[in-house]
């Protein structure tokens, strides 16, 4: 049997082209994780942001409820801090068809962005 003889031009390894290729490769994934990895980034701020806002009103209306007082028809707009977060807190009492009760309204802004609401939470508040 006749072996083959491998030429030394077999043995050099990849070439310029193949290795320009794979970098190719490499770098476009590494863009598209990077991407990614930016936007859970920016979904986490926005979900704490969310998060926090929730707290906020919710303490509002827990306070109105503990109050047992029966909330004036209107709006006000107070400071809501939670955390290192500088929110602001806007309520407004409607009158409800009955008078036995009134819808409350909580609205939560970002101080920084004021036209921006996060989140709003309604409860309907029973005169005992």
């Amino acid at each position: 049997m006749h072996k083959m003889r491998r030429s030394p031009r077999d043995n050099q390894g990849f070439t310029l082209l193949e290795v320009l290729v794979a970098l190719v490769i490499v770098g476009t994934a590494l863009g598209a994780s990077l991407r990614a990895v930016g936007s859970l980034t920016q979904n986490s701020n926005g979900l704490r942001a969310a998060m926090m806002a929730t707290w906020s009103a919710e303490n509002r209306l827990v306070q109105l409820r503990l109050s047992k007082a029966f909330p004036a028809v209107g709006k006000q707009t107070f400071e809501c801090p939670q955390g290192d977060m500088k929110l602001m807190c806007q309520e407004e009492v409607i009158a409800s068809p009955n008078p036995r009760f009134r819808r409350v309204e909580v609205s939560v802004y970002d101080q920084a962005n004021p036209e921006r609401r996060i989140i709003k939470l309604v409860q309907l508040v029973l005169n005992s």
